[in-house]
């Protein structure tokens, strides 16, 4: 008896992990000879089985390059048939995979968890040694997609062979996507949240209990409390959560491979890599500084890409009620651009689509304002290639801020002048578009409030109106101005509390027209600093009340051409509800605050204290 019990142990310890019945590909109903291997679990380092589905057509000649996505939205969504179909045609082994503790993968799922990196890394070597692979393996994806692709390159797998990372990919959460200038993205990061819980928990409860709860209603309820939210029927959701939120200074937790490239650029695999951005898009930092940095440190080619576009919004034309034309939109971004992609980085196949010069921007305007049959505004637009970014030919262009409300190309010569303005964290700034993304709207609209935005209230005036939004424009401009790369704001600055917001907007003032009697007033970027934060991410400090301070705010980079006859106008605040949390400026530690107090805050436009913007001009292109 003794030895038969040895004899199990042995059999327990020799067999291996995971060992599975060998599958034969299937057909996929619906498609010609398109076949899978469903659910093929492969092991991560701690055991947890990641279900990847495997494609490839009927008869093909083996071994192939594979490309690779990991997603946590399901990898037998509708959404990936079309790509799927396209890029096993085009002669390419596709994986699809659930990320840990979605849907058909083991584990439990903790958004932008550490362990994604060695999930993707041991996935990437594990698809690059079987039998149908080449030895290479490609990834793309948009957003979730594009951070799991970083997330793997950081461990530098064997096998990784190129990237297409389209809108994400962050390269330090605390300054873009999560937080920015130490206020927390609010509507971002719990819509997603509010989006995800019913998949995770497919309980019909649980399903009806997320139809009445309108995400709406509870931003007005932040900060949550642990266990008292429609969060906490997700522990792992809710922890997230509360962890980003609480967690303001740049610690440990900001510096794991789920949500910081930055730390790890070094050690990142060395290949090819195209970084796809968009002007109305949350990860837009994140995409440019990727691309510089690796550019810079690496010897594979890498391109940029950024157009028009809100998040996701490669295949559209417009973004909000704003239209770019026909050029903005790569109408196969989904499906063929990628095997375009591919063709060049794996294959080595000459491709026409790609342009000669490595960043390729869109620069916004030149359209004639009018009115399309959707209703939006035709500001048009072009692209334009560069060997680098920023582009080299930019020069710095500096507006003053003035006491009378202008936006002046020379200092102020005042030696005393303020402005001063009350904020009220129970009646914050709405978000009008920007860079939002979830189901907060996105992109480009007239900056007027309105019933389908969040915060808003009757009756409804354009946001210039309020009192607490400081507004300094030029005069109509006598000739075009186009500008396209960084936007650096210095704004000298005080208030009366221990820690308020101070927040900056970057809009294109068109003038009345037949088709717009009241004007447009577009948005195209900005920005948000936290006082306490204004040193930097690394340690809170609280400020003086009274003393003034010098505050540096880079807006989000963007391209665009003033007309002639517009205006260049910058609005100055302290809030932008719901994109960010509304600061209570009571100094209490952030994420817990249960008191909020009005603050008078002050912006000075003197010689002594010149706030300005310096925005990065192009030379004109016909």
């Amino acid at each position: 008896m003794k030895n038969h019990r040895i004899l199990v142990l042995l059999f327990l310890f020799t067999t291996p992990l995971f060992a599975q019945p060998e599958q034969s590909f299937e057909a996929v109903p619906g498609t010609e000879g398109l076949q899978v291997k469903r659910n093929i679990m492969i092991p991560a380092k701690d055991g947890i089985g990641l279900a990847t589905d495997i494609y490839r057509m009927e008869g093909s000649k083996t071994p192939l390059p594979v490309v690779l996505q990991r997603t946590p939205y399901g990898k037998r969504s509708e959404r990936f048939k079309a790509v799927v179909s396209h890029l096993a045609a085009r002669g390419y082994i596709v994986a699809l995979q659930d990320l840990r503790g979605r849907y058909d993968s083991e584990g439990l799922f903790s958004k932008y968890s550490p362990q994604e990196a060695g999930d993707g890394a041991t996935t990437v070597e594990w698809l690059a040694k079987q039998e149908f692979c080449n030895g290479k393996v490609g990834m793309w994806g948009t957003s979730y997609g594009a951070h799991t692709q970083a997330d793997a390159s950081k461990l530098n797998p064997n096998g990784l062979a190129a990237m297409i990372l389209n809108m994400g990919g962050m390269t330090n959460a605390w300054d873009h996507a999560v937080r920015q200038g130490g206020a927390f993205e609010l509507g971002r990061e719990l819509t997603w949240a509010f989006k995800q819980i019913p998949a995770e928990i497919k309980d019909p409860v649980v399903q009806k209990h997320f139809e009445k709860e309108k995400i709406k209603d509870w931003y007005t309820a932040w900060p949550f409390r642990r266990g008292l939210n429609p969060l906490s029927i997700a522990p792992n959701f809710e922890d997230y959560i509360l962890e980003e939120l609480t967690h303001s200074d740049y610690d440990e937790f900001w510096q794991t491979t789920g949500i910081n490239w930055e730390e790890y650029f070094a050690q990142t695999a060395d290949v090819p890599m195209v970084h796809v951005g968009g002007w109305y898009d949350t990860f837009l930092r994140g995409t440019i500084q990727n691309y510089v940095v690796l550019d810079s440190l690496q010897k594979t080619p890498k391109w940029l890409i950024i157009g028009p576009w809100t998040h996701s919004g490669n295949g559209r034309t417009y973004a909000g009620d704003v239209d770019f034309g026909a050029a903005a939109s790569i109408d196969d971004f989904r499906v063929g651009y990628q095997g375009v992609w591919f063709d060049y980085l794996l294959k080595g196949l000459p491709q026409e689509r790609i342009e000669p010069e490595p960043v390729q921007l869109f620069i916004m305007g030149t359209g004639d304002g009018s009115k399309n049959a959707e209703g939006r505004l035709n500001h048009g637009g072009y692209w334009r290639g560069f060997d680098t970014w920023p582009p080299p030919e930019i020069e710095g262009y500096t507006l003053y801020l003035g006491a009378d409300g202008s936006l002046q190309p020379h200092g102020p010569s005042t030696k005393s002048s303020s402005t001063t303005f009350t904020f009220d964290p129970n009646h914050p700034v709405p978000t009008l578009g920007g860079n939002v993304s979830a189901r907060v709207k996105d992109g480009a609209f007239n900056q007027r409030e309105r019933p389908d935005f969040v915060g808003s209230r009757p009756p409804y005036l354009p946001i210039r109106a309020r009192q607490d939004v400081v507004v300094f424009q030029t005069p109509p401009l006598e000739e075009d101005i186009c500008i396209g790369g960084p936007i650096e704001v210095e704004l000298h600055v005080s208030s009366d509390a221990i820690d308020t917001d101070f927040t900056v907007k970057l809009l294109d003032i068109y003038p009345p027209s037949e088709d717009f009697p009241e004007g447009f007033d577009l948005n195209l970027t900005d920005g948000i600093v936290r006082m306490s934060y204004r040193n930097g991410r690394h340690t809170r400090d609280l400020i003086t009340p009274g003393q003034v301070y010098t505050l540096k705010i880079d807006l989000f980079p963007t391209a665009n051409v003033f007309k002639k006859g517009h205006r260049i106008r910058v609005d100055v605040s302290s809030s932008n509800f719901p994109r960010w949390d509304v600061n209570p400026n009571t100094g209490e530690p952030l994420g817990k605050h249960r008191r909020m107090v009005k603050a008078n805050n002050t912006i000075y436009h003197s010689s002594e204290h010149p706030s300005r913007i310096r925005l990065s001009t192009l030379p004109k292109k016909e």
